[in-house]
């Protein structure tokens, strides 16, 4: 299991559209993955899940993998989220 924790900076931080491809990039991976706010931590492959954590711009999240392709999972979402959710 490993774990990081990144900023949320695109405007919207994690509502909508920017969550969607959130959980379509974590569906990609079989590794399970969540994502931590505070004291909450939700299935990261679940919209509501994650729509339900509010996350707002400049927020501070960890988004935890666990399996095979954990480093994957981590990094891809890292990316993603670096990119400002720019669609691929």
């Amino acid at each position: 299991m490993i774990s990081r924790e990144v900023v949320i900076t695109n405007a919207s931080g994690l509502h909508a559209r920017p969550a969607t491809f959130f959980i379509q990039k974590a569906n990609t991976y079989k590794a399970s993955v969540w994502i931590e706010k505070e004291d909450r931590k939700v299935n990261a492959k679940s919209l509501l899940g994650v729509l339900s954590l509010g996350v707002a711009k400049d927020m501070t999240v960890t988004l935890i993998a666990d399996g095979q392709d954990e480093n994957a999972a981590i990094a891809g979402l890292v990316d993603l989220i670096d990119s400002g959710f720019a669609e691929f």
